[in-house]
This record gives C-alpha cells, structure tokens and sequence, in this order.
C-alpha cells in the first residue's frame, strides 16, 4: 500500500467517527439539531482551531528566529535551579501571553530532542502560574464587588495554592532531573552568538512543520470535540454536577448554599461568585463559609470543566496518551494543592 495511503488513514477514521457521532445525535435525539451544529458546534471549533494553528506557529516563529534564549533570560535563575534550562524557561515567558504557543513549544523542544519528557511534564505543570496570571484581570475586578473580603481571601489562596505547585515542581526538577540534561539543553540553547536564521529559512521551517501538525492536531481535536459537545449537549456534566450537588455534605457549610454554588460553578464562571455573594449578603453563610464554598465549587466543578474545554486542546498539541496524562495529573496536583491551602485556612481562620 502507498506510504501516502497510511498518511491520511488517521484522518479518514477521524472524519468516519465524527461523522458517525454527529448522525447518531441527529437521528436518536432531538437535543442536537442542524442551527445548534453550526452556532455551538462548527464555529467554535474553527475558532479553537485557529488558536492552536496561531500558536504552533508563533511557537515555530519563537524557535527558529532564536528568540528562546532571550525569552528564557527571565526565569533563568529558577529554572536552571530546577534543572529545566532556558528553553522551558522561553515557554513559561511565553505562556504569560499564550497556553497553546507555549505548550507547542515545548512539544517541539522535546520531538527535537532538546528537552526529555520529564521536563516537558514539569514545565507544563509550572506554566499553570502564568496560566493563573493570564486569566486573573478578566475575572479579579468581576469578583470582588460581588463578593468582597471573601473574594480577595478566595483569591490569595487560590494562588497560594499556584505558587506552592510551581515551588514543588522546581523543588523537583532540583532533585529528580539530572543537571547534566539541564547542561546539555542549554549547550544547545545558546548556538552562535549573533547568529539569526535567513527569513527564507523560517519561512521554509513553517511551511515544512506546521501543515502536517495542524493535520495532525485536527485528526485528533475533532472528535474528541464532538464528543466532548454531545456529552455536554446531553447534559450529562450538569448531571455529574448535580449528582455531587446532591451528594456532597459537609460539615462547615450549610449543603443548600453549597450546592447552589457548585451548580453555579457548573454553568458559568461568574455566576458562582454572584451565588455566593448572595448567599453571603443574605447572612445564610459567613465570610469563611463563603470562602470554603467557593474552594469546594472551584475543586468539583473545575475538573469537569478542563475536560470539557482543555482536553480536545491537550490531546490535540500532544498525543492523545501524553495529552491525557499531563491534564490529568494537572488537575491532580491542582486539587490537591487547594484541599491543602483550603484545610490550613479552615484551621487558622
């Protein structure tokens, strides 16, 4: 069989398994239609789609113009103490401005054999603190008038809980990755001084990488969106929502107002402060239960939602093995970061 037969048998199973989903929604439920399909479906997934194409190619742009090292400069003393080196470090600057371009950095870095997978994994868990900064002036200024001194106290925990990640993660670097690998990955950083590729090369380098990714992403990212979409559609994660809704009692808090806001948390981001900034001026919880609550809404309803959003992002850049792994664990040491910082502020408040 022709080499180019196996090129684009992925791509042919991809399409005859979305196609497959989206006529069996059609068919068997009425709550998938035809307008739905292009307004919830189609657009946002060419929209999706055209941020990771964006960012693999900033990403390349980043790489081949020999900018990692500049980028690198600023985080040099904290990743050369987690044995991460300059090139992790130029994707943690640029995911201060972009997740995808700095998580296609790092999957080139380690395809070129530049970084190991250990690295990679640390990295990725690393950038969840620019992650933080990148979203923070988008909902800070929301959330405090709605629910004031708890919504700063939420807010300094939940970076709390951040910073204490990103410190472990470079403690492990520190003991876990060889310094020797962090030598060899910025021997290979640091190349000819003054040395600038041609911008034919560039150019070249783009159109020789970036087709076959974007190929490559969209076998993987389109039916795992339409899944994602149909599970969503269905409503099966507001019923895993309500499920813990319903099942979840805690001692702290009384389980109406919690349930309200983890519902809240399910359905909108926003809403859930406007839940419990309501509940909170209505003297049915305090401060530290208002707190609490929005920790517990944030540890149930946020790994739903990084499925929802992020998985069909993460397997689509990575693999899906790899892509699953580093969301899943992500998420891991995301909760179990905020349980910790949420039990010490239950004990000292």
């Amino acid at each position: 069989m022709p080499e180019s037969a196996f090129k684009y048998k992925p791509l042919a199973v991809s399409l005859t398994v979305s196609a497959a989903m989206l006529m069996s929604g059609l068919i068997l439920t009425d709550k998938v239609t035809v307008p739905q399909l292009t307004g919830r479906l189609l657009m946002p997934l060419l929209t999706l789609m055209g941020f990771i194409a964006a960012g693999l190619v900033a990403g390349q742009v980043i790489e081949a113009s020999g900018w990692t090292r500049t980028l690198g400069v600023a985080a040099r003393p904290f990743f050369r103490f987690g044995h991460l080196g300059d090139r992790c470090g130029a994707a943690f600057t640029a995911a201060f401005v972009s997740g995808v371009t700095a998580n296609a950095m790092l999957l080139d870095f380690y395809k070129e054999g530049k970084i190991t997978r250990q690295q990679l994994f640390v990295t990725n868990f690393v950038n969840q603190l620019p992650a933080y900064f990148l979203h923070l002036p988008t909902t800070f200024f929301i959330v405090l008038p709605l629910t004031g001194k708890a919504g700063v106290i939420y807010y300094f925990l939940t970076f709390l809980a951040t910073f204490i990640r990103t410190f472990l993660c470079l403690v492990y670097g520190r003991f876990f990755i060889h310094p020797e690998t962090r030598m060899a990955t910025n021997s290979q950083t640091t190349g000819v001084p003054g040395s600038h590729p041609s911008r034919e090369k560039m150019i070249q380098a783009i159109k020789e990488k970036i087709p076959k990714r974007i190929l490559t992403v969209f076998v993987y990212v389109l039916p795992v969106y339409i899944a994602v979409f149909m599970i969503n559609t269905l409503n099966y994660f507001d019923a895993a929502n309500q499920f813990l809704a319903r099942n979840l009692s805690l001692a702290f808090i009384p389980v109406e107002a919690l349930s309200v806001v983890v519902l809240s948390f399910a359905a909108e981001f926003t809403s859930g402060f406007a839940a419990a900034g309501a509940l909170l001026d209505a003297g049915l919880i305090n401060v530290e239960q208002t707190v609490l609550a929005l920790l517990a809404g944030n540890i149930i309803a946020f790994p739903l939602r990084a499925i929802r959003h992020q998985l069909p992002r993460y397997i689509g850049i990575y693999s899906p093995k790899m892509g699953l792994q580093i969301l899943l664990l992500g998420q891991l040491f995301r909760v179990l970061s905020l349980i910790a910082v949420g039990i010490c502020f239950f004990i000292l408040y």
